[in-house]
């Protein structure tokens, strides 16, 4: 039975996207941290998972349906925060409305799909630079590159994205828009 591998996240608009990238493609160049440039930029709901590739269907159901149940949200984007020793990333404002989504989606998924989170850590958003090969001989340069930094964004939360990897990159395999009425908060 076949699997493939997937994960759920929010995207930023196309504006940020770019800027994030081009963050990464810096950790890249100047710290030889390639690795976060083979995910768009995004902030993960829920942590990579395999998922048997005759029910992907029947996943992109349930997150639809979850979809058309939330509201869209503002959040804002601040600075650079780090997991020393090799993480380096934008960071993310701590928003009710944001944990408020990803505890109901995990709760939605397991309670549908029997689809458990199986990450040990608590929940913590951000949108990553730099990781896994940023090595750490080289990450207190990096931090005191990106620590210094002015980086102020905001972006509309409106839908969830399902990423798959393809064997080399994580692709966007499908989005879900958020259908309930009401005003970005």
């Amino acid at each position: 039975m076949a699997s493939s591998l997937l994960f759920i996240a929010l995207l930023p608009d196309e504006v940020i996207r770019k800027e994030v990238t081009q963050f990464k493609e810096y950790a890249a160049t100047h710290f030889r941290s390639s690795r976060a440039l083979r995910s768009p930029p995004h902030i993960t709901l829920i942590s990579p998972f395999r998922w048997p590739e005759e029910r992907v269907g029947e996943l992109h159901t349930i997150l639809a349906l979850f979809a058309a149940e939330e509201h869209p949200f503002q959040l804002g984007l601040d600075g650079f925060n780090r997991f020393p020793p090799r993480v380096i990333f934008v960071d993310v404002e701590r928003k009710v409305e944001l944990f408020g989504l990803q505890s109901r989606l995990e709760a939605y998924l397991e309670a549908s799909l029997n689809l458990k989170n199986e990450s040990h850590h608590a929940y913590n958003p951000h949108m990553t630079v730099a990781f896994k090969d940023l090595h750490r001989s080289v990450f207190p340069e990096a931090w005191a590159y990106f620590s210094q930094l002015k980086y102020e964004r905001a972006l509309l939360v409106d839908a969830l994205a399902l990423l798959q990897h393809n064997g080399r990159n994580w692709e966007v395999s499908r989005q879900f828009a958020f259908e309930k009425e009401g005003k970005a908060e």
